[in-house]
């Protein structure tokens, strides 16, 4: 008989009378690491924020047994304390304070209320050698990157006698190696006996480490595979209730003459004006062209992306960009959009949406002059452009005054790209179009992109998934340390080639 650390029992969960949650059962056996997987909107995140306390009992229904004990959590410090700790997607540290300070927020090495900072800073390196990190306690967590800051929150968690390690979304913001080590380090907890749960939507991940998978499609769940039983098409399958054959969509290019040129552009950091985060690239774009930019993290992407968007980063920028041959000025970003230009950030929920405004603000936000007159907004035509878009990108939602914070991931990314779709870009810069987003989602935003492309925009997708670039693109630039290290074409492409171009430290272009 297996030997179950959890059992949740005919979980149901209701926002404003819609049912998140129908009837959810899961299993989790002591030791293993179990994954959760789902479309957006599935209802994981939410099933995973009842067995934590965050939705406490007696705002859902069923049961939770951990440990062979029926649990009513009131919040997350109490379940905590029996040793489940979840650590969300958008990581809970506070960049202004150290690595031990962030690691004891709230459980503070305190005797007679005095912190002592010699314990704290003997347990925090304990910890972070627990977690394979080898870094001063002291340093501020602004100054480390996002995979170290990832095992900062799971050495936090490890502050807690954790037992039963929740992790939605572990891999989202990780580059290939850094994805790697974090998976091998969850491996190494299962032969310490700690229990993992798992919420990704990165498939290729989840057959490596999973035990078991359960699967959950529109709050239910659909059923709960193992051993030779796992692969990426039984859980596409469960997930979206049919076979998906082909990731992305035929494409069939008719690519027209250039018609968007950035010559020699160098960027220096904003604050650190003597360093080149950018130097002297060269990049095009034909119409009806879908190009994009490889690179490991740190090798300029978004910094350039973001200085050819008006200059949205960086300081001493100068170079030149041409569209239709001649040379246009985009020196913030109102003159940005006003040449044709839009820009999809990385980060949606930061830099992409107002998240306490609702999909009707969001989405028009960027173009209140097509909505407005004499300065004073048409309700009834912002109305119309936020419902003709909300049904163009087929977002999931009752209605476009629904609070853009409460979608999910996938919804929240049609949004943000229904706002610079309305602006009627031509060039158009995608930076991680799909992060965090479910394959059924993924293929829809495929297809959208596919579209604008038939349409004669210029598409640039900054991805650090080499299979959504090698499956979405026409040609592909390289990066590394702020150089274009290399371009090749859509069938001359392979990820082997790619990781080779993206680790040179000289230029082919």
């Amino acid at each position: 008989m297996a030997d179950n650390i959890l059992t949740m029992k005919g979980i149901i969960k209701e926002f404003s009378g819609v049912r998140a949650l129908n009837n959810v059962n899961l299993s989790i056996q002591r030791g293993e690491i179990h994954a959760l997987c789902g479309e957006n909107g599935a209802g994981k995140s939410t099933l995973m924020n009842v067995l934590s306390g965050l939705y406490p009992y007696g705002s859902y229904e069923g049961e939770i047994h951990y440990e062979g004990e029926l649990c009513k959590f009131k919040d997350l410090r109490d379940s905590e304390n029996k040793g489940i700790v979840i650590i969300h997607q958008e990581l809970a540290l506070s960049p202004y304070l150290s690595i031990k300070e962030n690691i004891f927020l709230g459980n503070e090495q305190a005797k007679y209320g005095i912190i002592d900072w010699d314990l704290t800073e003997r347990k925090t390196d304990n910890l972070l050698k627990t977690v394979g990190l080898r870094m001063d306690p002291n340093t501020l967590v602004a100054q480390i990157g996002v995979g170290h800051q990832q095992l900062v929150e799971i050495a936090k968690a490890f502050s807690k006698s954790v037992q039963l390690l929740i992790l939605d979304e572990p891999t989202a913001a990780l580059n290939e190696e850094e994805s790697a080590n974090l998976l091998e380090l969850i491996k190494e907890f299962r032969n310490q006996g700690i229990t993992s749960i798992i919420i990704s939507h990165k498939l290729n991940e989840v057959v490596n480490v999973a035990d078991r998978i359960t699967i959950l499609r529109d709050g239910q769940t659909i059923e709960t595979i193992s051993g030779e039983d796992i692969s990426e098409d039984r859980i596409i399958r469960g997930m979206v209730g049919r076979d998906l054959t082909n990731r992305y969509p035929d494409r069939h290019p008719d690519i027209g003459e250039i018609f968007f040129e950035v010559k020699d552009w160098t960027v220096h950091h904003p604050i650190d004006n003597q360093r080149i985060v950018n130097d002297h690239l060269n990049l095009m774009i034909r119409k009806g062209e879908i190009i994009g930019i490889a690179g490991l993290m740190g090798a300029g992407r978004t910094e350039f992306a973001m200085s050819v968007f008006g200059h949205s980063y960086g300081s001493n920028i100068s170079g030149e960009i041409y569209k239709d041959g001649q040379p246009i000025s985009v020196k913030d970003v109102p003159m940005a959009v006003k040449n044709g230009l839009a820009y999809v950030s990385e980060d949606r929920k930061a830099l992409g949406l107002n998240l306490l405004m609702d999909i009707r603000e969001n989405t028009t936000i960027a173009s209140l002059s097509k909505i407005s007159q004499h300065g004073v907004i048409d309700k009834e035509k912002e109305v119309t452009m936020a419902e003709e878009y909300r049904r163009k990108m087929r977002t999931k939602t009752n209605s476009i005054n629904q609070n853009v914070g409460s979608l999910s991931g996938g919804n929240q990314q049609k949004v943000v790209l229904s706002k610079w779709l309305m602006t009627e870009p031509d060039i158009l810069f995608l930076d991680e179009p799909t992060r965090g987003i479910d394959v059924g989602a993924k293929y829809e935003i495929y297809t959208i992109i596919e579209e604008m492309a038939a349409a004669g925009k210029g598409i640039c997708i900054i991805s650090s998934e080499l299979p959504e670039l090698l499956g979405m693109c026409d040609r592909i630039y390289t990066m590394n340390e702020g150089r274009f290290t290399g371009e090749v074409r859509r069938e001359d492409a392979n990820q082997e080639l790619l990781m080779n171009l993206m680790t040179l430290e000289e230029s082919r272009v």
